[in-house]
């Protein structure tokens, strides 16, 4: 009886561990173009740990995307000094509409918009889709608006983050990004940071 009981309690520990490391997990971003600077001296990366309970349905769109190698290109469009950096209009049209048109229900705000974390962008109520920021600084005014973050950026990682680019500042045009993609951006903004992969992470890593 003691070793069925054993073999029980062992059981319910090996699925409270497998529960707890389905929760939470790891984003790399390689990141180019960062200062502006093209080549090996713009290249970083950052790891985010997602936390799924935070915000499950947004953890679920943000590992959705990651995993179909959405974000490869995809440009920090809108920089705020001390505010935000925004990203995930994708660069072709065509698969931008697909995600935007797929709207989230609203998460709970269960943890704050301090710096380093990430949330989706929101047009109001129940309008999530495929855009993202990372708040560069403590924006705790943004929780009571219903954005909900989803992780936040490991380690030393935001000393790669406060390295893009943020000379256009809320100049690009998030219409004509949706209608011509990175085709506008490379013109007409050319120093932007942006993604050069995004990977999830293997536990062991």
């Amino acid at each position: 009886m003691s070793r069925i009981l054993f073999c029980a309690a062992l059981a319910a520990v090996v699925l409270v561990a497998s529960v707890a490391s389905a929760a939470s997990w790891k984003v790399k971003f390689d990141l180019a173009n960062l200062d502006g600077l093209p080549g090996d001296a713009g290249r970083a990366s950052f790891v985010v740990q997602v936390n799924e309970e935070w915000a499950p349905l947004g953890a679920a769109r943000f590992k959705e995307l990651v995993a179909s190698g959405y974000f490869k290109g995809v440009r920090f469009f809108r920089n705020v000094k001390g505010f935000v950096t925004q990203f995930g209009l994708h660069g072709d049209p065509k698969v931008n509409a697909k995600w935007q048109d797929n709207k989230l229900k609203d998460d709970p705000v269960k943890t704050s918009n301090k710096r380093g974390t990430i949330s989706f962008a929101t047009a109001g109520e129940n309008t999530r889709s495929n855009q993202l920021f990372i708040n560069l600084g403590d924006n705790g005014n943004l929780d009571g608006m219903k954005f909900s973050p989803l992780a936040e950026v490991a380690g030393d990682g935001m000393g790669v983050v406060d390295r893009i680019y943020l000379g256009y500042g809320e100049q690009p045009s998030q219409g004509t990004i949706t209608s011509e993609g990175n085709k506008y951006l490379k013109k007409s903004f050319p120093r932007l940071t942006y993604i050069e992969a995004a990977t999830i992470l293997n536990e062991d890593l």
